[in-house]
């Protein structure tokens, strides 16, 4: 979710958690580095555990930089970094306070409050959210995965390089990114079978990849639906006509922001057919569909991986 956390600093501010000093970043890195080069994380999570912070518990499997970092925070301050309140909390918090006041019974509405809160903020701030249909998107995403797999400087070369360095899948930034961290895994597997790969290891690859992507962008929008100062956009429509409207958007300055029907997306699932689609979602590829499409990636494995 880098891009959220991101977007959560930029708006609403850094938060408050202490920064860790070179040698406390150290002792840390070398408290785990054990465990992690014998792929013990459950013994890790443990040590930080026992440490102070029991939410560790619920991390993704070998997340070992939220590891880490909380163990550093620990070092630092003595407590967890779940008792440092950040100003996106306590911005959210205002929201839910007003949003429970006795005066907004009956009319409140979830556009206005955004737009008022977005004014306590440092900066006068119009936020929009372009998305389009649950399903065009998940197919969408299943095809760029695809061309991600295509060519030959492709997500697997890339996966292949860090390996190369030395680097273990989910171990930083880049080697945890979705569809890094699948290929680099992958890559392990080959290498270990030699360099081969049967089209089935191949296309359980590809599927993860694609679930991953997905999912991600299902958390995505469920964090956008919560926040109220973005207004939401369809972006199926074409393109001039949603920048006209963002652009005559920003310069008219009104005290709300209001989108016409032909460009609102709505937040929710409300079609009953389209929430039945989804629960037997399949992608179809557009490029590997049988065995002999994915010979290219296999010999370049054998070549590469032996």
């Amino acid at each position: 979710m880098t891009n959220l956390l991101l977007t959560e600093r930029y708006i609403y501010g850094k938060p408050e958690v202490p920064k860790a000093s070179l040698e406390i970043a150290s002792e840390a890195y070398l408290e785990l580095m054990d465990f992690q080069k014998k792929c013990d994380w459950d013994a890790a999570v443990q040590l930080v555990v026992e440490a102070g912070d029991p939410k560790v518990q619920y991390l993704a499997v070998n997340d070992w930089y939220r590891l880490r970092r909380s163990l550093e925070i620990i070092r630092s301050s003595g407590s967890p970094p779940s008792a440092f309140q950040v100003p996106y909390d306590s911005f959210k918090e205002r929201f839910d306070s007003r949003k429970s006041e006795p005066s907004h019974v009956g009319t409140f509405s979830a556009d206005g409050v955004g737009e008022n809160l977005s004014k306590e903020l440092d900066y006068d701030f119009i936020c929009f959210f372009l998305s389009t249909q649950r399903l065009d998107l998940y197919r969408m995403i299943d095809w760029r995965c695809e061309d991600m797999l295509t060519g030959r400087e492709g997500i697997l070369s890339e996966a292949r390089g860090l390996l190369d360095m030395g680097l273990l899948p989910n171990s930083n930034s880049a080697t945890r990114a979705i569809g890094y961290r699948q290929a680099m895994e992958y890559l392990i597997k080959c290498r270990e079978q030699g360099g081969r790969s049967s089209a089935r290891d191949f296309y359980s690859f590809l599927a993860e990849f694609q679930k991953a992507s997905r999912n991600f962008a299902k958390r995505q929008m469920t964090w956008f639906r919560n926040e109220l100062i973005y207004h939401w956009l369809d972006a199926s429509q074409p393109l001039e006509k949603v920048l006209n409207f963002v652009y005559d958007a920003y310069h008219q300055q009104t005290q709300n922001v209001v989108v016409p029907d032909s460009l609102k997306m709505k937040k929710d699932l409300s079609r009953h057919r389209e929430i039945s689609e989804l629960k037997v979602y399949r992608p179809k590829n557009r490029h590997f569909i049988s065995h002999e499409d994915c010979s290219g990636v296999l010999d370049w494995i054998w070549k590469t991986q032996g």
